[in-house]
Protein backbone atom coordinates (compact mmCIF):
# COMPACT_ATOMS: atom_id res chain seq x y z
CA UNK A 1 0.00 0.00 0.00
CA UNK A 2 0.87 3.63 -0.64
CA UNK A 3 2.26 5.38 2.20
CA UNK A 4 0.99 9.28 0.70
CA UNK A 5 -2.66 9.95 1.19
CA UNK A 6 -4.13 12.46 -1.88
CA UNK A 7 -6.13 15.26 -0.37
CA UNK A 8 -9.09 18.21 -1.63
CA UNK A 9 -8.19 21.18 1.05
CA UNK A 10 -10.29 23.39 1.84
CA UNK A 11 -7.81 27.03 1.09
CA UNK A 12 -10.61 29.39 1.35
CA UNK A 13 -14.23 30.11 2.74
CA UNK A 14 -16.46 31.04 -1.07
CA UNK A 15 -17.77 34.75 -1.45
CA UNK A 16 -20.92 33.92 -4.01
CA UNK A 17 -20.15 30.90 -6.74
CA UNK A 18 -16.97 28.27 -5.51
CA UNK A 19 -14.20 28.81 -7.53
CA UNK A 20 -10.71 26.82 -7.98
CA UNK A 21 -9.27 28.91 -5.20
CA UNK A 22 -11.09 27.97 -2.33
CA UNK A 23 -9.13 24.10 -2.90
CA UNK A 24 -5.86 22.69 -2.78
CA UNK A 25 -4.79 19.59 -3.54
CA UNK A 26 -2.11 18.70 -0.69
CA UNK A 27 -0.26 14.81 0.46
CA UNK A 28 -0.46 13.31 3.49
CA UNK A 29 0.61 9.90 5.55
CA UNK A 30 -1.77 7.61 5.64
CA UNK A 31 -4.00 8.10 8.63
CA UNK A 32 -3.11 4.74 11.58
CA UNK A 33 -6.52 3.70 12.87
CA UNK A 34 -6.74 3.61 16.74
CA UNK A 35 -8.26 0.89 18.92
CA UNK A 36 -11.69 0.16 17.57
CA UNK A 37 -11.64 1.66 14.26
CA UNK A 38 -10.42 0.70 10.71
CA UNK A 39 -8.68 2.01 7.69
CA UNK A 40 -10.51 2.47 4.43
CA UNK A 41 -9.90 3.53 1.36
CA UNK A 42 -12.06 5.51 -0.45
CA UNK A 43 -14.18 4.47 -3.03
CA UNK A 44 -16.88 7.19 -3.97
CA UNK A 45 -17.50 10.50 -2.92
CA UNK A 46 -20.97 11.72 -2.39
CA UNK A 47 -21.05 15.58 -3.86
CA UNK A 48 -24.48 17.13 -2.30
CA UNK A 49 -25.01 21.20 -2.02
CA UNK A 50 -24.29 21.10 1.97
CA UNK A 51 -20.63 21.06 1.34
CA UNK A 52 -21.20 24.19 0.07
CA UNK A 53 -22.36 25.45 3.49
CA UNK A 54 -19.79 23.57 5.33
CA UNK A 55 -17.72 25.06 3.85
CA UNK A 56 -18.82 28.63 4.41
CA UNK A 57 -19.83 28.64 7.65
CA UNK A 58 -21.59 27.33 11.06
CA UNK A 59 -25.06 25.12 9.98
CA UNK A 60 -26.26 22.27 11.68
CA UNK A 61 -22.40 20.80 11.74
CA UNK A 62 -19.36 23.16 12.19
CA UNK A 63 -17.87 25.14 9.39
CA UNK A 64 -14.96 22.66 7.70
CA UNK A 65 -12.05 23.97 8.72
CA UNK A 66 -9.10 26.18 6.46
CA UNK A 67 -7.11 23.65 5.51
CA UNK A 68 -8.72 20.56 6.36
CA UNK A 69 -10.07 18.08 3.95
CA UNK A 70 -13.55 19.50 2.61
CA UNK A 71 -15.97 17.18 3.98
CA UNK A 72 -18.29 14.98 2.42
CA UNK A 73 -19.77 11.40 2.73
CA UNK A 74 -19.00 8.74 0.86
CA UNK A 75 -18.01 5.08 0.99
CA UNK A 76 -14.67 3.22 1.50
CA UNK A 77 -13.49 -0.45 1.64
CA UNK A 78 -11.63 -1.82 4.50
CA UNK A 79 -8.01 -2.27 4.44
CA UNK A 80 -7.23 -2.62 7.82
CA UNK A 81 -8.98 -2.96 10.84
CA UNK A 82 -8.90 -2.51 14.68
CA UNK A 83 -12.28 -3.66 15.05
CA UNK A 84 -13.31 -7.69 15.16
CA UNK A 85 -16.86 -6.40 14.37
CA UNK A 86 -15.83 -4.58 11.31
CA UNK A 87 -13.19 -6.97 8.97
CA UNK A 88 -10.91 -5.88 6.29
CA UNK A 89 -13.10 -6.34 2.97
CA UNK A 90 -16.49 -4.70 4.77
CA UNK A 91 -18.05 -1.46 2.93
CA UNK A 92 -18.22 1.63 5.16
CA UNK A 93 -20.88 4.50 4.66
CA UNK A 94 -19.78 7.20 6.45
CA UNK A 95 -17.99 10.67 5.84
CA UNK A 96 -14.41 10.12 4.78
CA UNK A 97 -13.82 13.47 3.39
CA UNK A 98 -12.41 14.44 0.27
CA UNK A 99 -9.03 12.07 0.32
CA UNK A 100 -8.18 8.78 -0.94
CA UNK A 101 -7.81 7.09 2.69
CA UNK A 102 -9.59 8.01 5.90
CA UNK A 103 -10.02 6.55 9.44
CA UNK A 104 -13.97 4.98 10.03
CA UNK A 105 -15.11 3.42 12.99
CA UNK A 106 -18.19 1.64 14.55
CA UNK A 107 -20.52 4.63 14.02
CA UNK A 108 -20.50 4.43 10.44
CA UNK A 109 -22.77 1.86 8.56
CA UNK A 110 -21.59 -1.27 6.96
CA UNK A 111 -22.89 -1.24 3.42
CA UNK A 112 -24.69 -4.90 2.94
CA UNK A 113 -22.68 -7.15 0.37
CA UNK A 114 -24.08 -7.40 -3.05
CA UNK A 115 -25.16 -3.20 -2.60
CA UNK A 116 -24.11 -1.36 -5.82
CA UNK A 117 -22.13 1.83 -4.29
CA UNK A 118 -24.00 3.68 -6.71
CA UNK A 119 -27.36 2.80 -5.25
CA UNK A 120 -25.96 2.85 -1.46
CA UNK A 121 -25.08 6.46 -1.92
CA UNK A 122 -28.47 7.60 -3.97
CA UNK A 123 -31.66 5.59 -3.71
CA UNK A 124 -30.72 4.17 -0.72
CA UNK A 125 -28.28 6.55 0.82
CA UNK A 126 -28.79 9.99 2.19
CA UNK A 127 -30.69 11.73 -0.40
CA UNK A 128 -33.36 8.63 -0.67
CA UNK A 129 -34.00 8.89 3.20
CA UNK A 130 -34.63 12.59 2.65
CA UNK A 131 -36.68 12.05 -0.34
CA UNK A 132 -38.88 9.12 1.63
CA UNK A 133 -38.62 10.89 5.21
CA UNK A 134 -39.03 14.84 3.90
CA UNK A 135 -42.11 13.50 1.67
CA UNK A 136 -43.85 11.15 3.75
CA UNK A 137 -43.10 12.79 7.32
CA UNK A 138 -43.31 16.55 6.35
CA UNK A 139 -45.34 16.84 3.21
CA UNK A 140 -47.78 13.99 4.24
CA UNK A 141 -49.44 13.56 0.86
CA UNK A 142 -52.47 12.04 0.61
CA UNK A 143 -54.38 10.19 -2.71
CA UNK A 144 -55.48 12.73 -5.12
CA UNK A 145 -53.60 15.52 -4.00
CA UNK A 146 -51.16 17.80 -6.42
CA UNK A 147 -47.51 17.49 -5.60
CA UNK A 148 -45.13 19.65 -7.10
CA UNK A 149 -41.15 19.13 -6.53
CA UNK A 150 -38.38 21.80 -7.47
CA UNK A 151 -35.26 20.70 -8.33
CA UNK A 152 -36.98 17.20 -9.46
CA UNK A 153 -34.24 15.92 -11.89
CA UNK A 154 -32.10 15.84 -8.96
CA UNK A 155 -30.94 13.15 -6.71
CA UNK A 156 -33.74 13.99 -3.92
CA UNK A 157 -36.23 15.79 -6.19
CA UNK A 158 -36.41 12.60 -8.32
CA UNK A 159 -37.26 9.65 -5.43
CA UNK A 160 -39.85 12.51 -3.92
CA UNK A 161 -41.81 12.75 -7.18
CA UNK A 162 -41.92 9.38 -8.02
CA UNK A 163 -42.78 8.43 -3.71
CA UNK A 164 -45.76 10.51 -4.55
CA UNK A 165 -46.95 8.95 -7.39
CA UNK A 166 -46.67 5.58 -5.23
CA UNK A 167 -48.99 7.00 -2.90
CA UNK A 168 -51.66 8.52 -6.00
CA UNK A 169 -50.57 11.83 -6.20
CA UNK A 170 -50.75 13.74 -9.23
CA UNK A 171 -47.19 14.83 -9.65
CA UNK A 172 -45.18 17.95 -11.42
CA UNK A 173 -41.58 18.56 -11.64
CA UNK A 174 -39.89 21.45 -12.08
CA UNK A 175 -36.16 21.05 -13.95
CA UNK A 176 -34.06 23.13 -15.73
CA UNK A 177 -33.39 21.64 -19.18
CA UNK A 178 -36.50 19.85 -22.32
CA UNK A 179 -34.33 17.03 -21.72
CA UNK A 180 -34.73 16.52 -17.66
CA UNK A 181 -38.10 17.35 -18.16
CA UNK A 182 -38.99 14.47 -20.92
CA UNK A 183 -36.81 12.25 -18.32
CA UNK A 184 -39.26 13.10 -15.33
CA UNK A 185 -42.56 12.57 -17.67
CA UNK A 186 -41.35 9.57 -19.72
CA UNK A 187 -39.02 7.70 -17.54
CA UNK A 188 -40.49 8.48 -14.28
CA UNK A 189 -43.99 9.07 -14.42
CA UNK A 190 -44.36 12.61 -13.52
CA UNK A 191 -47.24 13.82 -14.68
CA UNK A 192 -46.21 17.56 -16.22
CA UNK A 193 -42.63 18.95 -15.97
CA UNK A 194 -41.86 22.91 -16.25
CA UNK A 195 -38.67 23.79 -17.19
CA UNK A 196 -37.44 27.04 -15.40
CA UNK A 197 -35.15 28.44 -18.01
CA UNK A 198 -37.65 28.61 -20.79
CA UNK A 199 -41.21 29.29 -18.99
CA UNK A 200 -42.90 31.48 -16.51
CA UNK A 201 -42.92 29.20 -13.28
CA UNK A 202 -45.92 30.89 -12.15
CA UNK A 203 -47.73 30.47 -15.04
CA UNK A 204 -46.91 27.44 -15.87
CA UNK A 205 -47.81 26.11 -12.37
CA UNK A 206 -51.31 27.78 -12.43
CA UNK A 207 -51.86 25.56 -16.05
CA UNK A 208 -50.46 22.51 -14.63
CA UNK A 209 -52.12 22.59 -11.10
CA UNK A 210 -55.60 23.74 -11.91
CA UNK A 211 -57.15 22.89 -8.24
CA UNK A 212 -53.64 24.52 -6.55
CA UNK A 213 -50.60 22.61 -4.81
CA UNK A 214 -51.50 20.39 -1.99
CA UNK A 215 -47.23 19.69 -1.62
CA UNK A 216 -44.80 21.21 -2.62
CA UNK A 217 -41.37 19.74 -2.05
CA UNK A 218 -38.83 22.42 -2.54
CA UNK A 219 -35.11 22.17 -3.31
CA UNK A 220 -34.34 25.39 -4.44
CA UNK A 221 -36.36 28.31 -2.75
CA UNK A 222 -35.84 31.69 -3.99
CA UNK A 223 -38.18 32.84 -6.84
CA UNK A 224 -39.26 29.01 -7.55
CA UNK A 225 -40.97 29.10 -3.95
CA UNK A 226 -42.58 32.62 -4.13
CA UNK A 227 -44.47 31.01 -7.46
CA UNK A 228 -45.08 28.18 -5.72
CA UNK A 229 -46.42 30.40 -2.54
CA UNK A 230 -48.70 31.89 -4.81
CA UNK A 231 -50.50 28.25 -6.21
CA UNK A 232 -50.81 26.80 -2.73
CA UNK A 233 -54.09 25.17 -2.44
CA UNK A 234 -56.10 25.60 0.74
CA UNK A 235 -54.13 23.37 3.88
CA UNK A 236 -51.11 23.21 1.61
CA UNK A 237 -47.95 22.17 2.73
CA UNK A 238 -44.85 23.06 1.96
CA UNK A 239 -41.74 21.16 2.68
CA UNK A 240 -38.40 23.08 3.05
CA UNK A 241 -35.50 20.47 1.97
CA UNK A 242 -33.49 22.99 0.22
CA UNK A 243 -32.22 26.38 -1.09
CA UNK A 244 -29.94 25.57 -3.72
CA UNK A 245 -30.60 28.63 -5.71
CA UNK A 246 -29.16 30.83 -2.83
CA UNK A 247 -26.58 28.94 -1.04
CA UNK A 248 -23.86 30.71 -3.74
CA UNK A 249 -25.63 34.53 -2.43
CA UNK A 250 -23.48 36.59 -0.90
CA UNK A 251 -26.28 38.66 0.29
CA UNK A 252 -29.63 36.56 1.35
CA UNK A 253 -32.45 37.54 -0.91
CA UNK A 254 -35.26 39.92 0.29
CA UNK A 255 -38.06 37.31 -0.58
CA UNK A 256 -40.11 35.28 -0.81
CA UNK A 257 -42.54 38.20 -0.70
CA UNK A 258 -45.51 36.38 -0.47
CA UNK A 259 -45.21 34.39 2.58
CA UNK A 260 -48.48 35.99 3.97
CA UNK A 261 -50.97 33.71 2.13
CA UNK A 262 -49.83 30.80 4.48
CA UNK A 263 -52.13 32.71 6.39
CA UNK A 264 -55.12 32.92 4.08
CA UNK A 265 -54.46 29.71 2.76
CA UNK A 266 -54.24 28.02 6.08
CA UNK A 267 -51.20 26.69 4.72
CA UNK A 268 -47.98 25.20 6.62
CA UNK A 269 -43.97 25.52 6.10
CA UNK A 270 -41.67 23.31 7.44
CA UNK A 271 -38.19 22.60 7.27
CA UNK A 272 -36.18 19.28 8.40
CA UNK A 273 -33.21 17.71 8.78
CA UNK A 274 -32.41 14.37 7.76
CA UNK A 275 -30.04 13.72 10.72
CA UNK A 276 -33.26 13.59 12.55
CA UNK A 277 -34.94 10.13 10.72
CA UNK A 278 -31.47 8.30 10.85
CA UNK A 279 -32.60 6.06 13.68
CA UNK A 280 -35.31 5.30 11.36
CA UNK A 281 -33.24 4.53 7.96
CA UNK A 282 -33.75 0.74 8.07
CA UNK A 283 -37.34 1.76 7.67
CA UNK A 284 -36.95 3.87 4.68
CA UNK A 285 -34.55 1.45 2.77
CA UNK A 286 -36.79 -1.46 3.14
CA UNK A 287 -39.18 0.16 1.64
CA UNK A 288 -37.15 2.12 -1.17
CA UNK A 289 -35.40 -1.55 -2.25
CA UNK A 290 -39.38 -3.00 -2.41
CA UNK A 291 -40.20 0.12 -5.13
CA UNK A 292 -36.75 -0.14 -6.80
CA UNK A 293 -36.73 -4.19 -7.11
CA UNK A 294 -40.23 -3.92 -8.33
CA UNK A 295 -39.58 -1.70 -11.00
CA UNK A 296 -41.75 0.90 -9.33
CA UNK A 297 -38.89 3.70 -8.45
CA UNK A 298 -35.87 4.58 -10.77
CA UNK A 299 -32.89 6.38 -10.13
CA UNK A 300 -29.85 7.73 -12.11
CA UNK A 301 -25.98 8.29 -11.34
CA UNK A 302 -23.51 11.33 -13.20
CA UNK A 303 -20.11 10.11 -11.77
CA UNK A 304 -16.61 12.03 -12.54
CA UNK A 305 -13.53 9.87 -12.24
CA UNK A 306 -10.80 10.46 -9.58
CA UNK A 307 -10.24 12.45 -6.34
CA UNK A 308 -9.34 15.89 -8.81
CA UNK A 309 -12.35 15.67 -10.20
CA UNK A 310 -14.05 16.66 -7.08
CA UNK A 311 -14.28 20.46 -7.30
CA UNK A 312 -15.37 20.23 -10.74
CA UNK A 313 -18.41 17.56 -9.71
CA UNK A 314 -19.38 20.18 -7.45
CA UNK A 315 -19.65 22.89 -9.64
CA UNK A 316 -21.49 20.51 -12.17
CA UNK A 317 -24.54 20.51 -8.68
CA UNK A 318 -24.94 24.13 -8.98
CA UNK A 319 -24.95 25.13 -12.77
CA UNK A 320 -27.56 22.12 -13.07
CA UNK A 321 -25.75 20.17 -15.73
CA UNK A 322 -26.03 16.83 -13.89
CA UNK A 323 -28.79 14.76 -13.53
CA UNK A 324 -29.78 12.23 -10.75
CA UNK A 325 -27.28 11.99 -7.39
CA UNK A 326 -23.21 13.31 -8.51
CA UNK A 327 -20.78 11.08 -7.12
CA UNK A 328 -16.78 10.92 -7.41
CA UNK A 329 -15.18 7.44 -8.03
CA UNK A 330 -11.57 7.34 -6.67
CA UNK A 331 -10.85 3.84 -7.39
Amino acid sequence: MTSINHQILLAKRPDGPVDADCFVAAESAVPEPGDGEVLVRVDYLSIDPTIRMWMAMDTYLPAIEIGAPIRSAGLGTVIESNNDDIPVGTVLFGTPGWQEYAVMGPRDQVVPEGVDPTAALSVFGITGLTAYFGLMEIGRPKEGETVVISGAAGATGSVAGQIAKLQGCRVVGIAGSEEKCRWLTEELGFDAAINYRTENVGTALHAACPNGIDVFFDNVGGEILEAALANLALHGRVVMCGAISQYNDAVPPAGPRNLSVLISKRGRIEGFIILDFLPRASEAIAQLATWVMSGQIHYKVDVLDGLAAAPEALRRLFSGENTGKMLVHLT
